[in-house]
């Protein structure tokens, strides 16, 4: 495919969501920092915080940052605030490795109990923290199921109704005559894959095989992140990487 001209995409971006979302009927407010709230339910869903990724890069001798437990935590805080949500779902890749729940500092850990207070957590199981962990409250489950809704971290072939994380999907456009790439829901009314929330989480294009691979074609559409509000882009008219 060509690629999208700065004028093409300024007219398909322009076309932005109203910032509802629906997936086998069920409708989801998205908001632009990257979570999903359903207000019939009163749940909050958010993908791959990948807490602990500056202190596991640590161990291995690449120095970051070590803030990104606390940064990642404050954005979720902010969003919980606003929603109030009685349950929350972290769609898997909550860490980012198995140790990562023993490395978290003491403030970082009572923050999240603060989160998790007078509430459902839930701990979907990720490829990088696919055990249980002790001392970060919350119930472990490998998928959770809700009607016509299942929420799990990585995609399946043919799963309709499926809310997945994992793949990290970002969209890339021509607008003004430069590049812009932003994390994005990937959704077709049929499933859903999210954002990566976490403040180090890199991204996937959603022109990579993995999408297809989900979606078997490219009909579905990259709700992409601004700073205000999300914009629907067909995922067709995104640009490859």
């Amino acid at each position: 495919m060509p690629p999208v001209s700065a004028s093409q995409a300024s007219r398909v971006v322009a076309a932005s969501a109203d910032g509802v979302l629906a997936v086998a009927g069920v409708e989801f407010a998205a908001d632009p920092a990257g979570v999903i709230y359903w207000p019939d339910e009163g749940l909050l869903a958010v993908a791959d915080l990948h807490l602990e990724k500056g202190s596991s890069f640590a161990e291995r001798g690449v120095l970051l940052p070590p803030y990104d437990t606390a940064a990642t935590l404050a954005r979720l805080g902010a969003l919980i605030a606003r929603y109030a949500p009685r349950v929350v779902v972290a769609l898997g890749d909550s860490f980012h490795d198995g140790r990562g729940p023993a490395r978290l500092a003491d403030g970082d850990r009572a923050t999240l109990r603060g989160l998790q207070r007078g509430r459902d957590w839930v701990w979907i199981t990720g490829n990088h923290d696919p055990d249980p962990a002790e001392g970060i409250g919350g119930r472990f489950l490998a998928t959770l199921v809700l009607g016509a809704l299942t929420f799990r971290h990585e995609p399946q072939e043919n799963a309709a109704g499926e809310i997945a994380g994992h793949l990290h999907p970002v969209a890339r456009v021509a607008r003004r005559g430069r590049a812009v790439s932003r994390r994005c829901f990937a959704c077709d009314g049929t499933r859903m894959v999210m954002p990566a929330f976490g403040a180090y989480a890199g991204g996937l294009n959603v022109r990579d095989r993995a999408f297809t691979n989900v979606f078997q074609r490219l009909t579905f559409t990259a709700h992409m992140l601004g700073e205000q509000r999300v914009y629907a882009v067909a995922a067709r008219h995104c640009l490859p990487d």
